[in-house]
């Protein structure tokens, strides 16, 4: 029965690998974009700008808060990503 089923289902085969490939590359976007790493180096890199004279307090407090924003949501998407997964 299993074998029937696969060779009825062949002509579907394309649109199958297709969704897959689809699938592969939303989850590498996904992990790219929710990579903290990035987020923390900028902030890193601004805090040196700001040491080195290169950025006003003003600007430095802007763009800090914009950063710390952005981890946030990358924690808020790590642990919705971890209670989908343990659920």
């Amino acid at each position: 029965m299993g074998l029937v089923t696969e060779i009825l289902a062949l002509p579907a085969a394309p649109f199958r690998g297709v969704g897959w490939v689809l699938d592969k590359v939303v989850q590498a976007a996904e992990q790219e974009y929710y990579d903290p790493g990035p987020v923390q180096e900028k902030l890193a890199d601004l805090e040196r700008a700001r040491e080195e004279g290169r950025v006003s307090d003003e600007e430095f407090d802007e763009q800090e808060e914009l950063l710390l924003r952005r981890l946030e949501e990358i924690k808020a998407y790590q642990l919705r990503r971890a209670g989908s997964n343990g659920a």
